[in-house]
């Protein structure tokens, strides 16, 4: 199971996180903005300066393992029960090829383009959701 975690279970946890999310519509008591995460909205755009993000540490966290627990049961329980999986290399090569590309593009990203970032430990903010939605990579939010 150990080499199922870090062949099939992390790479699988990656993809997934960047690939498919939720938009919340959301009220605030400042103004109302476009928070992205599922299930917890994680990030929306800073209000301080243009091209700035606000990053909501617990809810970014929170959301990440939901998503590896999701793949590490889901796995688990298709190699327990089901039949044992065994991931050729090349799979491996290409899963851990691709969520490696993911998490370098978007430190490179996170770092160059955006040092005006805000981050909390916790949404400080007082929130009414007035509309959500699902996004998938490569879909315009609405």
């Amino acid at each position: 199971m150990k080499t199922l975690l870090w062949k099939l279970v992390i790479p699988l946890t990656v993809i997934s996180f960047a690939t498919f999310t939720k938009w919340w519509h959301i009220d605030t008591n400042e103004l109302t903005d476009i928070f992205t995460g599922f299930p917890f909205p994680y990030v929306c755009s800073g209000w301080h300066t243009s091209l700035s993000l606000q990053i909501f540490i617990t809810e970014l966290l929170l959301d990440l393992i939901v998503y590896f627990a999701f793949w590490f049961v889901l796995t688990y329980a298709i190699n327990r029960y089901y039949r044992i999986i065994s991931i050729p290399k090349v799979a491996s090569v290409f899963l851990l090829s691709i969520s490696g590309f993911i998490v370098a593009t978007t430190l490179f990203w996170m770092s160059i383009t955006h040092g005006d970032n805000i981050f909390y430990m916790k949404n400080p903010y007082s929130v009414k959701v007035v509309e959500t939605g699902y996004w998938f990579f490569g879909e315009d939010f609405r």
